[in-house]
């Protein structure tokens, strides 16, 4: 299948300029979320509308129209061979308030910038979490964005039951990395499509500064909610041996050694006290988490305990970790 064009009508020039100037901000000494790692859809943004036709993703004999595509109570089964079955909450949710888990976060986990990667968290870890969002322990440093509304709105709505089920289900993913961590001097010029970012279409590159960018490596695949999508994230030079550092040594008392809680230097997580693992995740989701940690958007019993932990971290500091966490193998 032909990777999906992104097009830009005159008309939105004015938004992509603004979204673009936003992501590329660096990270300055105030105290506010960084506009990079919090991407807001531009005022007025609405997705294409459905031509009717069936998309296809690659090796998949399935096919799904946009449509099927944007429901929410709707996982895209693409290659059932990768997972086990999917349970009923996972595939397809519970009208009118629980949505398909698959939808958001893929059929089996890996989900993207905007949400968590769910495959070979510790089953207690999930089950606590979404704990933390019903009763409102768990928010987000930047509100108001789809994906905390869909998830809170679901939190509320979820039994028991159908925690358990995804909980158990995802646990058992064996954990995977859908990113590349590149460091390099310059990133493509990127805009906010429905919560992350996209490469412009014409290529066009940009100082990174401190920030990192990251983008699908075929958006069509990824906006066909394919579980094999892949992403690029683009970090500051030298990122990854400053996070490394970090993590490891605690940077001369700026943090502690993260391997002590997150499973040694793999950080591959502590599954039977329900630690998670670290290893191969979304640098910019990471970076929201320790953001909001730092911050009190997450106040969950496992936020307290991170409290100290990351109090004196710096947005640069958060950019280095989570650099070198995506890095690793999980």
């Amino acid at each position: 299948m032909p990777n999906a064009r992104l097009t830009v009508r005159p008309g939105l020039a004015c938004l992509i300029a603004l979204a673009v100037a936003a992501i590329a901000a660096p990270a300055g000494a105030q105290d506010t979320p960084p506009a990079w790692a919090y991407p807001v859809n531009p005022p007025g943004f609405k997705p294409p509308a459905d031509d009717g036709n069936v998309r296809q993703v690659p090796d998949s004999k399935a096919g799904y129209t946009l449509t099927q595509l944007r429901d929410r109570f709707l996982a895209p089964n693409w290659h059932p061979g990768d997972y086990p079955a999917m349970p009923e909450v996972v595939a397809q949710g519970r009208k009118p308030d629980v949505y398909a888990c698959g939808f958001c976060h893929r059929a089996d986990g890996p989900g993207g910038p905007e949400n968590a990667n769910l495959t070979g968290l510790p089953k207690s870890y999930i089950v606590r979490q979404m704990a933390d969002f019903k009763s409102g322990a768990r928010k987000s440093s930047v509100q108001d964005r789809d994906p905390m509304h869909f998830k809170e709105q679901l939190a509320k709505a979820v039994t028991d039951a159908e925690i358990e089920a995804a909980a158990t289900y995802f646990a058992s993913i064996k954990p995977r990395s859908i990113v590349r961590v590149v460091e390099s001097a310059t990133a493509p010029q990127a805009v906010v499509t429905a919560w992350f970012y996209t490469a412009v279409p014409n290529g066009a590159q940009e100082p990174i500064g401190q920030r990192i960018v990251e983008v699908p490596e075929d958006t069509a695949q990824f906006v066909n909610r394919d579980t094999r999508a892949r992403f690029v994230a683009y970090v500051p030079e030298g990122s990854i041996k400053r996070g490394q550092e970090l993590a490891t040594t605690g940077g001369g008392g700026r943090t502690l050694p993260c391997g002590t809680c997150h499973g040694g230097a793999a950080m591959r997580g502590v599954a039977v006290i329900g630690l998670p693992p670290l290893a191969g995740r979304s640098p910019s989701y990471l970076v929201r988490q320790l953001y909001d940690l730092k911050h009190g958007a997450r106040n969950g019993s496992q936020g307290v305990i991170m409290k100290s932990t990351v109090k004196d971290l710096t947005v640069d500091d958060m950019i280095a970790l989570a650099a070198y966490m995506a890095s690793l193998e999980p």
